[in-house]
């Protein structure tokens, strides 16, 4: 709790194309979270590099996601919008909780294992060990809630089993998070196979949209999504192709699956196709836009990286300091 608020922390990672689905199912969402809570949002590039990265690459991304959570709707002055390796306390806290962390526990994350399988050339420890990298991110501001879904529900729990084992033996010194269980964004399935979520690393381009695709693409893409042969567009678990398509169209014009049936009703996939795909292009062009002239105002988004940085370290080095302390590290002499 700070200044009355609960914090909120979340991140992306700056890899890859963020899709549609990272936007309507998260940061669409983060912007109305900034009147209710104390806002830490974090590019968690330091995350990144358990896969192998072209720097260069690494580096235009993460610039470019901080532009776009900008882009988005988060004001720099109102939320801490900050990189994840311009605070070392990140990296330090890691460390002292990795000693506080059992392999068993880190065995039992279900995305080791599918990394794993996905990179079995480079399992390195970090890949092994970065759910502890996780927890401090967390922990390191006296965290209160946290946005997740289904698939980061398990390292949220260890961040909890973390904080509380740690606690029970120095006293009441982390915040134990809670997931937030506020309004679920909208959860977005890949346009060539439903049964899967939207992903940026999914190797088939036309399963996702791209938040930086041009109009022409994403018709395109929706043009080529998959449905089914009754061609009715109905929102049904035995349509989970049209159904997902309800959902974007839901999630882009407000309306209600009900009033989306009623809309097309008689009509078929060749007239609701278009016109989802014209309502992502009428949210995604602005935020493209406002995204362009950000990248053109280097100063400012300079100075927001500066500043936030400052205010992210102010903050994770006071809880760092009192850990330190709890664990027995010499104090640093001022």
């Amino acid at each position: 709790m700070r200044d009355g608020k609960k914090v909120l922390f979340s991140g992306m990672q700056a890899t890859g194309n963020l899709t549609l689905g990272n936007y309507l199912g998260a940061l669409k969402n983060w912007v109305s979270l900034s009147d209710e809570y104390e806002c830490f949002y974090s590019v968690v590039d330091e995350h990144s590099i358990t896969v192998r990265q072209d720097p260069s690459v690494l580096r235009q991304r993460a610039r470019k996601l901080f532009a776009l959570y900008i882009a988005a709707g988060l004001d720099p002055e109102k939320n801490c919008i900050y990189y994840q390796s311009h605070v070392s306390c990140h990296a330090e806290l890691a460390w002292i909780l990795n000693c506080f962390t059992y392999m068993g526990e880190l065995q039992r994350m279900t995305q080791f294992k599918d990394k794993s399988s996905k990179h079995a050339d480079n399992i390195n420890a970090g890949l092994f060990t970065y759910p502890v990298l996780m927890a401090a991110d967390i922990l390191l501001y006296q965290t209160d809630v946290v946005p997740v879904g289904k698939d980061q529900l398990q390292h949220l729990e260890l961040t909890r089993d973390i904080a509380q084992r740690f606690n029970a033996i120095y006293g009441d010194v982390f915040t134990i998070p809670e997931p937030y269980l506020g309004k679920a964004g909208a959860k977005i399935m890949s346009l060539q196979d439903p049964s899967k979520k939207m992903s940026k690393s999914d190797e088939n381009e036309n399963a996702s949209i791209y938040l930086m695709d041009d109009p022409d693409t994403i018709m395109r893409k929706f043009k080529r999504a998959v449905t089914d042969s009754e061609a009715s567009v109905r929102y049904r678990e035995e349509q989970p192709g049209i159904r997902n398509l309800i959902d974007i169209y839901s999630a882009c014009t407000g309306k209600t699956p009900e009033e989306i049936e009623k809309e097309f009703d008689g009509k078929g996939y060749g007239e609701f196709k278009p016109a989802v795909g014209e309502a992502v292009v009428s949210i995604l062009k602005p935020l493209q836009d406002r995204c362009a002239d950000l990248e053109k105002n280097k100063d400012y988004i300079d100075q927001a990286i500066k500043n936030n940085a400052e205010k992210a370290e102010y903050f994770a080095q006071k809880t760092l300091r009192k850990v330190q302390k709890k664990v027995g590290f010499p104090e640093k002499i001022r």
